[in-house]
């Protein structure tokens, strides 16, 4: 790829963009987890440093933290979950082994300027190395230092493999390891080894173990390296006579060719080699994950760090993660979390530094000695108690007054668009039922067709487009007459329904829900799939022979005001358009008096929707650890029924869930969105999709607590309910 870079765009960076850090996953797919399966650790080892490898110098991940698609941000190939198998989990959680990957690569990037002016060349299994299973690719600079990255031939194997690496350094050529044995991969793996590589007034003639990071902290000189598991990985330093173990055992140390060599095999007992004041810190890669390389913030490198190569920072060694540091007079402050009761190593505390604080707190220190600081910072976590959902004070409403007998829909969008302006997707009937042509964009789709019977209608045809793993319902007046209950591949439904019988020069009204998903990506140029409409394309009311009544009027509705939308804190999709929804009955605070008591868990006895509400009361300990939070439903639809369930917390849309669809169960919400020191409004909508349904089990669940040195987060304040005026 750098080869046809140079031919195409000699004078411009090598940039991926969006390059794969996690995956899709469909509604009814096998879930985010099971896309990190397949996107790993060792997929990041393998495939990130294969891009380094061809000589990227711009790399862009996507996505390192996917998220959630609350209030109907997501289209219509996925689900409220955007957790894409990312390094970060959806719930902010930093525990997937991939993270720890890429920060492992990203700090070797910081340190290594010179890999910014390698040159890349092919892949070979023969040059360099003794066994043809092993692939490897030399960057090489002007200088002598070089970069040689190593994976297996076949990259999908997960077999161990063993060989030696012939190398070119500035002492001559050489095949290491030079002191017996060989270097090895296990399973899908990938190293980057380093020859002739820079440590600030020092230099590695070549190091088989992969670098983390170095840093010149005072007088001496700090580099960090590490392996995997159980290999076997050798370091030889140039210009150093004196070398020596000052930490651990089982290194061997030799003069070869002008330096002085040290072998080692990784184990979870560090061993740290002096070399004058050059302090070399062996660990393998699991032990590597814990340690961090904060910034200090100075005006060369802002407040928390900048581009600039190698800037000033200390290493720190055991929290789960460290946030930020900082250097107040004498006093070296360290924002960090903690998951476990771990101590904590502080290697290389700034000159003039004496004191310590971890997360505002005064704490002491003893020194090594290596002469780190090694603290024991006191770690309470809490057994984190939740409010039971099911034994809140829960109210419901009708979520579906349009089909009783005598509602009224004359401040509803009268369908009057003749021609739609959607190029990709003429119209096949009378007029346009595409709720895109009247401004209504997310959310539920609601469809009033007014007809006067002639008395012997007994069909309905329909052609329903909601977007992926949609559902649909059809009443006829007052009764059900069926449902799209959705599926995992289908995005649109032609159906025939059965209608109950109609009376001559009676005035009857079919109405129809749609459950827009979103609208769909336009992932090929010129198809142009984003216009797929989402409504209703087509319809016809037909007798057994086949005669057609014609629907006299339709009438419509999404969110109110559509394009006008009412909450502008919330923004344009958050609301869709049930009754509630156009009421604000999901907004914080709603009329209760409207409402009745009753539970989702005890559910709807028909086919239907119903709008249920609770307040539910939080005291976390919030000023002191980080407590991820979700709402967990219990999947059982053979006793529940097909049905959705849609979830609003203090009036925002933070869940979408397809009970007979699936795959997403749990739904994570922020802190700020709940208020962990106060109360909250929870809304879940019911709509049940053929008989019965209720919610069969919805919990609030707490991830694992962390003590934590964040900044507060403050509770987003939006707006609570007041009566809209112009509401149906």
């Amino acid at each position: 790829m750098d080869i046809l870079l140079g031919l195409t765009a000699p004078n411009t960076p090598y940039s991926i963009i969006e390059f794969q850090g996690g995956g899709f996953d469909p509604p009814g797919g096998g879930g985010f987890d099971n896309c990190y399966e397949l996107t790993n650790h060792e997929f990041a080892r393998i495939f990130y440093k294969n891009n380094l490898a061809a000589g990227v110098t711009i790399f862009n991940i996507y996505m390192t933290w996917g998220g959630t698609n609350w209030g109907n941000l997501g289209h219509s190939d996925g689900y409220t979950s955007y957790d894409y198998g990312a390094a970060i989990k959806e719930d902010r959680t930093i525990t997937r082994e991939k993270y720890s990957e890429i920060k492992l690569q990203g700090q070797f990037l910081r340190v290594s300027p010179n890999y910014a002016i390698a040159e890349a060349s092919n892949f070979t299994s023969t040059k360099y190395t003794d066994n043809k299973n092993i692939a490897v690719t030399a960057l090489t600079t002007k200088k002598d230092d070089a970069f040689y990255v190593v994976r297996h031939a076949d990259y999908r194997t997960t077999d161990s493999a063993s060989y030696t690496l012939k190398v070119k350094t500035s002492t001559g050529t050489l095949t290491i390891p030079q002191l017996g044995g060989s270097l090895s991969l296990h399973r899908r793996d990938s190293k980057i080894h380093v020859v002739d590589y820079p440590v600030g007034k020092f230099k590695l003639l070549y190091s088989t173990a992969e670098v983390f990071t170095w840093k010149v902290l005072g007088d001496k000189t700090v580099l960090v390296l590490y392996g995997g598991a159980d290999e076997v990985h050798e370091v030889a330093v140039k210009g150093q006579e004196k070398v020596k173990v000052v930490e651990g055992d089982g290194v061997k140390i030799e003069k070869k060719n002008g330096a002085v060599v040290f072998q080692f095999k990784t184990s979870t007992k560090r061993r740290v080699v002096q070399a004058g004041s050059l302090y070399i810190y062996l660990l393998d890669r699991n032990a590597a994950y814990k340690y961090w390389v904060p910034t200090i913030p100075s005006k060369k490198s802002g407040e928390y760090g900048s581009s600039v190569m190698n800037p000033d920072a200390v290493i720190i060694n055991g929290p789960y993660l460290v946030r930020s540091v900082a250097v107040e007079g004498s006093k070296l402050s360290v924002q960090a979390d903690f998951n476990i009761t771990t101590p904590v190593e502080i290697i290389g505390a700034p000159k003039g530094t004496s004191r310590l604080s971890i997360n505002g707190k005064d704490t002491s220190f003893t020194k090594s000695k290596l002469g780190n600081w090694l603290v024991n910072p006191e770690i309470k976590l809490p057994t984190v108690k939740v409010p039971d959902v099911k034994s809140l004070d829960w109210h419901y409403i009708d979520g579906l007054p349009e089909v009783k007998k005598d509602y009224d829909d004359s401040k509803w969008r009268t369908a009057d668009i003749k021609k739609t302006l959607n190029s990709k997707w003429p119209l096949n009937n009378s007029v346009s039922l595409y709720s895109g042509d009247y401004g209504f964009n997310a959310g539920a789709l609601i469809f009033r067709g007014h007809f006067t019977a002639s008395g012997s209608e007994s069909k309905l045809k329909l052609w329903t487009f909601g977007g992926r793993a949609y559902g649909s319902s059809v009443w006829l007046d007052d009764k059900f007459v069926g449902s799209v209950t959705g599926g995992g591949n289908n995005n649109n439904d032609t159906s025939t329904y059965k209608l109950p019988k109609t009376e001559k020069g009676k005035k009857h009204v079919v109405t129809v829900i749609v459950d827009n998903m979103g609208l769909n990506g336009n992932w090929v140029p010129g198809v142009d799939e984003t216009k797929q409409p989402r409504g209703i394309l087509d319809w016809h009311i037909t007798s057994d022979s086949g005669k057609e009544t014609k629907v006299s009027k339709w009438k419509l509705t999404g969110n109110l005001g559509g394009e006008n939308y009412k909450d502008k804190f919330r923004g344009p999709l958050n609301e869709g358009g049930f009754f509630f929804e156009r009421q604000g009955y999901h907004l914080p605070s709603p009329p209760l008096t409207s409402f009745k008591s009753g539970s989702p868990f005890k559910g709807l006895s028909k086919p239907g929707v119903s709008f249920y509400t609770a307040k539910l009361p939080l005291n976390l300990p919030s000023s002191t650890h980080d407590i991820p939070l979700s709402f967990t439903f219990k999947n059982n639809t053979s006793s529940t029924g097909a049905y959705r369930a849609i979830l609003y917390v203090n009036g925002f849309q933070y869940g979408k869930y397809v009970a007979n669809v699936g795959p997403q169960t749990v739904f994570p919400v922020p802190e700020g969105i709940l208020n962990y020191k106060g109360d909250n409004w929870i809304g879940i909508a019911l709509w049940a999709l053929e008989k019965s349904a209720n919610v069969d089990g919805l919990s609030l669940t707490a991830g694992v607590a962390v003590q934590t040195g964040r900044k507060p987060v403050k509770v987003v304040e939006g707006p609570k309910y007041s009566r809209r005026q112009d509401a149906y």
